[in-house]
């Protein structure tokens, strides 16, 4: 049973709505598919007018925090990688011309170090997934799409594997933004097969629980990738 809220005194009416259903999902007192109250029965408890439930609920719904069945009612959203997504990609937005350039850094600084932390973590089941998204881009590398989705896969798969939540937060909206450059590189001739050069070493190194290998075939394998997005923007000049 969900606790009543407390009256709303003064200020920003909507804004303090909003900070006290934040912090129930924060003190695990709203879990993930919890239903909050109808708007009726939320403007009461609050003390505020309907209005104000209203610009509450859009407030939290664009931060990803809950989701609005229509029919059904307003539920708490799973928002944790959603929020971290957006606001990356309200971030690039801001500074187009270096986004891809410093998400690609990014990856440089993380990724080899996820890659040792998975051949020091991972699980059968872990390794699993990955040797299916090798095995489906060994299938698919005249299919862009099918690819790019398994090589999606793949580096999330990795994230997972080092049993750290956080570190999948933080990886799977950096990964998912640069699918549209995985596009770009796709493209350019034997990048595909270039990668799965590396994509099966770094999954040799995680099954032999290698995190030194691990460690120098991510690295390796984003300097190829960096190079081969080089060659493409090269030839378009």
């Amino acid at each position: 049973m969900i606790p009543n809220y407390s009256p709303i005194q003064t200020g920003r009416l909507y804004e303090q709505i909003v900070a006290q259903i934040e912090e129930r999902v924060v003190r695990g007192e709203l879990k993930l598919g919890d239903q909050l109250p109808a708007e009726r029965e939320l403007a009461a408890q609050f003390g505020v007018s309907r209005t104000a439930v209203r610009e509450a609920v859009k407030a939290l719904r664009q931060k990803g925090l809950v989701e609005i069945a229509p029919g059904r009612g307003t539920f708490i959203a799973d928002s944790t990688a959603r929020a971290v997504r957006h606001s990356i990609s309200f971030m690039m937005k801001i500074g187009a011309e270096d986004g891809s350039k410093n998400l690609t850094e990014v990856r440089a600084i993380l990724e080899p170090e996820i890659a040792a932390l998975a051949a020091e973590r991972a699980t059968a089941e872990n390794i699993a997934v990955m040797r299916q998204a090798v095995k489906t881009m060994d299938t698919a590398l005249a299919n862009a799409e099918k690819f790019i989705l398994a090589d999606l896969d793949f580096h999330l798969a990795l994230a997972q594997a080092t049993q750290n939540n956080l570190i999948s937060t933080l990886i799977d909206p950096i990964v998912d933004l640069l699918r549209e450059d995985r596009q770009k590189i796709f493209d350019s001739v034997g990048a595909p097969q270039r990668g799965q050069v590396y994509h099966k070493r770094i999954l040799a190194a995680v099954e032999k629980h290698n995190a030194a290998a691990a460690r120098k075939a991510m690295t390796l394998h984003l300097e190829q990738v960096k190079n081969d997005s080089a060659k493409k923007k090269t030839r378009k000049r």
